[in-house]
């Protein structure tokens, strides 16, 4: 037996959820932020099926958060970290020779961006909490910058893992016979760039995904201004010629993006229903008032027909940067 990440549809024992704590980095957005992520949690904890795991920094956050969630059954864990992305600073809890175990690697807040306090203990938290040996690697690699079949195969892209600002000097070589020995990686599927503005130099949570063995969702543009179109279909062109680590061709399923969305000074924003988080049974797909949520919603809910697809709001976590597959992480059985 060797070491693999389950995919994401395997069942879990535990859903890891990062709650708004640090008013200096939200600012007027916290509130809003807090209560889409209780939003999240309810939903998780309800129809996902989950064990929810909030993990909060402070009284105040703490104190926000049973207002919010109570009645409900998440569980609160205190800790410290420097914000809620554990897709990012969390462990990918993986099965190791039969044994669970959390890997955790370096984190240098997305290439230097955004280094917080707190940020590179959150692996070596959430693995005691769980009470999974913590398997460390010398190396940097954000969980949101690789997605897995749970079959050895791996999606990525150059752009996020191949940079400099990661691990200086790396090649596809040098990055596959990592994600081999760390995470029981078999074949590792190298898109190029990831969207427009999206600070963590293209991760490919926010870009696509596996849904089943051998299926993969992207992209569509949607809207004539749609600052991504090109590079989707450029996607959903690679993704047609890839095979998986079994040699099956993939099959690749068009989902209609939120199209062009913007912040209060007019830069583009990272918003992408690709950011959905698949729970045991539900999977929660971000919205952000676009039109294109509905169809989003309705296209995911074929693809998982066991599974109850809801659609929430993200458009105040999105002023952090990121959706609901990026303050999440699924502790595998």
């Amino acid at each position: 037996m060797q070491r693999v990440v389950p995919a994401e549809w395997a069942p879990h024992r535990a859903m890891w959820l990062g709650f708004p704590s640090h008013a200096e980095l939200w600012l007027d957005d916290l509130p809003a932020a807090q209560a889409e992520v209780a939003a999240l949690a309810r939903a998780l904890a309800g129809p996902g099926q989950e064990r929810v795991r909030l993990l909060i920094a402070g009284d105040e956050a703490e104190g926000a958060a049973r207002k919010l969630l109570a009645g409900t059954s998440v569980e609160f864990v205190r800790g410290q970290f420097g914000d809620i992305w554990l897709r990012d600073t969390g462990p990918i809890f993986i099965d190791d020779a039969g044994s669970p175990a959390a890997a955790a690697f370096r984190f240098n807040g997305w290439g230097g961006k955004y280094q917080l306090e707190g940020d590179e203990e959150v692996a070596g938290q959430i693995a005691a909490a769980a009470g999974a040996p913590l398997l460390d690697n010398n190396f940097i690699l954000e969980g949101g910058a690789i997605d897995h079949d749970g079959m050895g195969a791996v999606l990525t892209t150059r752009q996020c893992l191949l940079n400099d600002n990661r691990n200086k000097g790396w090649t596809e070589k040098i990055a596959e016979a990592a994600l081999r020995d760390a995470l029981g990686a078999k074949k590792v599927l190298w898109l190029d760039r990831g969207l427009r503005c999206d600070h963590t130099d293209g991760h490919v949570d926010n870009l696509a995904r596996f849904v089943a063995p051998g299926v993969v969702v992207c992209p569509l543009g949607f809207g004539m201004d749609d600052p991504n179109t090109d590079n989707y279909a450029r996607v959903a062109k690679d993704l047609s010629t890839m095979t998986d680590a079994r040699g099956g061709a993939l099959q690749v399923v068009r989902i209609p993006s939120p199209g062009r969305m913007l912040d209060e000074e007019g830069e583009v924003l990272p918003a992408s229903h690709m950011n959905f988080v698949i729970a045991n049974g539900a999977v929660i797909v971000p919205q952000y008032g676009a039109a294109s949520g509905d169809f989003a919603v309705e296209a995911l809910q074929g693809l998982f027909p066991e599974r109850e697809v809801i659609g929430l709001p993200s458009t105040a976590i999105l002023t952090g940067g990121g959706s609901f597959h990026c303050i999440t992480q699924q502790e595998a059985l």
